[in-house]
C-alpha cells in the first residue's frame, strides 16, 4: 500500500508503531523522497502538526482489535481529512455503515455517519492475508464530510456523549436511557421531539439524534 501511494509522487506520511516494520519502511522510504516515515502509535499522532496543517487522505490496514479508538482519534481531525480508505474486520465495518433499524446500528454507527459517508468497497477473504486471520475482513471507504456539514452544532463533543447515552444499554428504550438526564421530563421530551414512548436509539436516524440532542441543550437538561 505505501509503495502504490509514494508512486504517486504525493507527500506520504508513514505511521508505523511496530519497530521492525518501522525499520523496513525506512529502507523503503531511500527510494522515495517524498515518504516520511514516522515511528509512533497512530493514537497519540497529531495529524495536524505532522501534515502542517494541509489537507490530506488516510489509508492504512488497521489492528483489529483496535479500529474504534482509531477512527475515533481520526475523526477528531476530521476537519483536515478528505477520506478515509481503511481495511478492517467485515463484522465492524457492517456495524459501520448499517443503516437505523438494523441489528448492527449502533453507536459507532452514528459516530462514523456523523463525521462521513462510510461504504463498504468489497470484502475481503481471510486467505487474503499472510498469515490468514479467522475473521473475513473489508475495505471501508469513509467521505467527508458526513451528516454534520447539515447539522452543525454548538459542542459536538457534548453531541457525542449524548448519542453514547442514548445507546447506553441498547436493549432498553430510549426513554430508560435518558431517564438518568431527563428526569420527570422523559416522556414530554420524546413527545415533543415526536417520537414513540417505547422508540429504541437503534430506530434514530443520525438527523433525529441532532434534532433530540439540541432540544435536549435548549431546555439546559
Amino acid at each position: 500500500m505505501t509503495e502504490h501511494l509514494a508512486a504517486t509522487g504525493a507527500s506520504v506520511y508513514a505511521v508505523e508503531f511496530d519497530p521492525p516494520l518501522a525499520a523496513a519502511l525506512q529502507r523503503f522510504a531511500k527510494r522515495f523522497p517524498n515518504v516520511t516515515v514516522v515511528s509512533a502509535d497512530i493514537l497519540e499522532t497529531d495529524i495536524e502538526a505532522l501534515t502542517g496543517g494541509r489537507r490530506v487522505r488516510i489509508y492504512g490496514n488497521l489492528p483489529y482489535y483496535i479500529t474504534s479508538p482509531i477512527l475515533h482519534r481520526l475523526f477528531e481531525h476530521a476537519d483536515r481529512i478528505d477520506a478515509i480508505h481503511i481495511v478492517i474486520q467485515f463484522e465492524v465495518a457492517a456495524r459501520i455503515v448499517a443503516p437505523p433499524g438494523r441489528r448492527d446500528y449502533g453507536y459507532l454507527s452514528v459516530v462514523s455517519q456523523w463525521f462521513t459517508n462510510p461504504e463498504i468497497v468489497f470484502q475481503i477473504p481471510p486467505g487474503a492475508f499472510r498469515p490468514p486471520p479467522k475473521v473475513a475482513s473489508a475495505l471501508v471507504s469513509f467521505l467527508m464530510p458526513g451528516a454534520r456539514a447539515k447539522h452543525p452544532l454548538v459542542d459536538e463533543a457534548a453531541f457525542l456523549n449524548f448519542v453514547k447515552e442514548c445507546f447506553a444499554q441498547k436493549r432498553k428504550t430510549l426513554r430508560n436511557n435518558l431517564r438518568a438526564r431527563l428526569g420527570t421530563r422523559t416522556e414530554e421530551t420524546l413527545l415533543e421531539a415526536r417520537l414513540a414512548p417505547d422508540v429504541r436509539a437503534e430506530a434514530l436516524t443520525v438527523a433525529q439524534f441532532a434534532a433530540l440532542f439540541e432540544m435536549v441543550r435548549g431546555k439546559k437538561i
